[in-house]
């Protein structure tokens, strides 16, 4: 039963993807783009699978990995914690909101200049700005889940004799989960556009920097290579991240 429902749904999941490449390659054949600017898909993967042996790639990709986990789980943990702090005091609640409301819609990256000078330009500048912007929406997803969890379970808790610290865990988190997976979705996805990014602006390392310096040498197969990589990692970690969700949420009618 699970196989004939997981079946329709991978490939649904990978038709776009296949359309995507054939029309890229579609591009090139009939040239619509020229071959030096937009290499072929095969050249491009080949050139990926080759690179992936090579020691110099992996460090690449080590590096931008742990940028993009330390960030992702800085936020995660200041979210989930201001969220249901938030949710769970009126008083912290007024504080949070008027700084959320400022501090959300603004382009982390303009804070990126900043970061260097204070942080330097190794991993402490580009962990802190994945953070700053991986923080809002796992934060705002953590205090709608925890705000909107049903007054009866707490209140039936509380009547059974349960400390607010257990009902927290037990009652608040639980009830809150689903919704706190849905930020850590959006803020996992933003976690690898803004650590590229960051990588790509002033790095000595990691998947932008490889990127950056491809261009520079107009390398343009060489160019391509992070880009797939990184995308291969977000859909990767993505699936990751489902099944952490699966597990979470098996009791869940929706799960």
């Amino acid at each position: 039963m699970m196989t004939r429902f997981l079946s329709p749904n991978v490939a649904l999941g990978i038709a776009p993807i296949v359309l995507v490449i054939a029309l890229w390659q579609g591009l090139v054949s009939f040239g619509f783009a020229p071959a030096v600017l937009l290499p072929p898909p095969g050249f491009v993967f080949g050139r990926l699978l080759q690179q992936l042996v090579t020691s110099t790639f992996q460090h690449e990709i080590a590096a931008t990995l742990i940028r993009l986990f330390a960030g992702f789980a800085i936020a995660v943990v200041l979210g989930v914690t201001i969220g249901i702090a938030a949710a769970a005091n009126p008083a912290i609640n007024a504080v949070i909101r008027p700084i959320v409301r400022v501090l959300a819609p603004l382009p982390k990256v303009a804070l990126y200049p900043a970061l260097l000078l204070l942080l330097g330009f190794g991993h402490g500048s580009k962990i802190t700005l994945v953070a700053a912007d991986a923080l809002f929406p796992i934060l705002l997803s953590t205090y709608y889940g925890a705000s909107t969890v049903e007054q009866k379970l707490i209140w039936s808790a509380m009547a059974a004799g349960t400390p607010r610290l257990e009902i927290l865990f037990k009652v608040v988190l639980p009830a809150a989960m689903p919704s706190i997976l849905t930020g850590c979705r959006i803020g996992l996805v933003i976690s690898c556009i803004v650590v590229f990014l960051a990588e790509m602006i002033t790095s000595t390392d990691g998947l932008g920097h490889a990127l950056v310096t491809a261009a520079r040498t107009f390398q343009a197969v060489d160019m391509f290579v992070p880009l797939i990589t990184i995308s291969l990692l977000g859909l990767i970690l993505n699936g990751l991240l489902g099944v952490v969700r699966s597990y979470l949420l098996r009791g869940f009618p929706e799960a």
